[in-house]
């Protein structure tokens, strides 16, 4: 039973003795193994289920590996943080901590019971692996990290370690997504820049782990609404597309509320997300030279650190709202009002899909209330420094200013607000 992960060996009287320990983990492979006993190369000859387990540490400097007893030589284990894949092993003899981390946190808890079990003398109920060294090629299948920046490097007869968290794969020529890489659960970071990508695969969304995606410079033309409501929404975190073809992203893609980074740069974008003031971690954002006109009215709710819009084709306000009010209100517009107001679920199972679509485009008034057909749109200047720390100059001019979007349900909010409009 084999177990990657990084392991700090650290002795019990540093302390005592005003040492510190040098706080750092190894990359490692823990191995629960049974030695062989002195009768065990005769026939017939037996041993102790599990009384005689030990436990092998062997990194790539020490490929023999360390070996510690088991039985009754545990004399505590420090599990508070195993849900992140992080454990300490205390022994007795000799008197060390034993210290996991970055490991797979079913895998950890798996293994802390065998041990457990060995530490009282019972079976493991577990394969149990030889005291052989470990050969380069078997560490290399506990991997983490891998950097591929030629197409000749690109593996084609063999898989991607299993155990990867890191794989950059750019320069390669790649016209899709690997379905190999779509197998790897553990990633964290997958950068595919700087090739020839046209779609991306709805089974991204499967990478529960994934928390940076980079596909600079390649050849997307649209992402899809399946992506933005996989488990993505709450493990990603930072997302380049700059260098494609996208010309829309959908109303769904805010539903990335973890998301910190975004890099939308040299893309074909009209207009950005309607509801993009939803990605309330959002702080930074880049989206220059793109063909943007103006700004959705939910973008002044954002809290930037750092923002790039320079390049874009911005409008001039209009000087005349356009006025689309009904009066009196449509039972529909009613119950969509009502429907939002007190936040009540609704899906494609529950309502017409079309219906579905007018919800999730429902504009907010600046008085709070929700409108879907009646509503009067009016066009204002945004000061960006009031949604961003840094700001980078939106024209030639030097102006840190934008059109955006404002929308009224009712000509009192109008009337109220007409200080704001030019």
């Amino acid at each position: 039973m084999r177990l990657p992960c990084e392991v700090e060996v650290r002795n019990c009287h540093l302390p005592t003795l005003g040492l510190k320990s040098r706080g750092k983990g190894v990359r490692a492979v823990v191995s629960l193994c049974q030695p062989p006993g002195r009768n065990e190369l005769q026939p017939g000859s037996s041993t102790e289920p599990g009384g005689r387990a030990c436990l092998l540490v062997s990194t790539m400097k020490d490929k023999q590996g360390t070996r510690y007893k088991l039985k009754e030589n545990i004399e505590q284990f420090f599990t508070k943080f195993v849900d992140e894949g992080k454990a300490t092993v205390r022994l007795k003899e000799p008197p060390v901590d034993i210290c996991l981390s970055k490991a797979n946190p079913g895998n950890l808890k798996t293994f802390l019971s065998a041990m457990r079990l060995a530490h009282r003398g019972c079976d493991v109920n577990t394969p149990l692996s030889t005291l052989k060294p470990l050969k380069t090629s078997e560490f290399e299948k506990y991997k983490v990290k891998m950097v591929i920046t030629s197409k000749k490097d690109y593996p084609l007869r063999k898989n991607f370690p299993y155990y990867l968290e890191h794989l950059q794969a750019s320069y390669c020529g790649l016209t899709q997504v690997d379905m190999r890489i779509l197998c790897l659960k553990n990633l964290t970071t997958l950068h595919l820049s700087h090739n020839c990508i046209k779609k991306l695969p709805d089974t991204i969304g499967d990478l529960i782990h994934l928390q940076e995606l980079n596909l600079n410079d390649n050849q997307l033309e649209a992402f899809s609404v399946t992506l933005c409501k996989s488990t993505l929404q709450k493990s990603l975190k930072s997302l380049d597309l700059s260098k494609n073809k996208i010309k829309a992203l959908p109303v769904q893609f805010c539903q990335f509320r973890e998301l910190t980074n975004l890099n939308l740069n040299d893309n074909e974008l009209i207009h950005l997300p309607f509801k993009i003031g939803q990605l309330t971690n959002l702080r930074f954002l880049s989206a220059a030279r793109n063909k943007l006109r103006n700004l959705p009215c939910n973008f002044k709710m954002l809290s930037l650190e750092y923002l790039d819009l320079f390049g874009n084709t911005f409008e001039k306000p209009e000087v005349l709202p356009i006025i689309k009010l009904q009066v009196p209100l449509t039972l529909l517009e009613s119950c969509s009002q009502a429907l939002l107001s007190y936040r009540i679920p609704y899906g494609p199972d529950i309502i017409p899909y079309h219906l579905c679509q007018d919800l999730d485009t429902a504009k907010t008034c600046v008085c709070g209330r929700f409108c879907l057909q009646s509503f009067i749109q009016g066009t204002t200047m945004l000061d960006l420094h009031s949604v961003a720390h840094t700001v980078v100059i939106v024209d030639n001019m030097g102006r840190p200013e934008a059109p955006i979007i404002s929308y009224f349900c009712s000509l009192t909010c109008f009337v109220n607000s007409s200080n704001m409009l030019n």
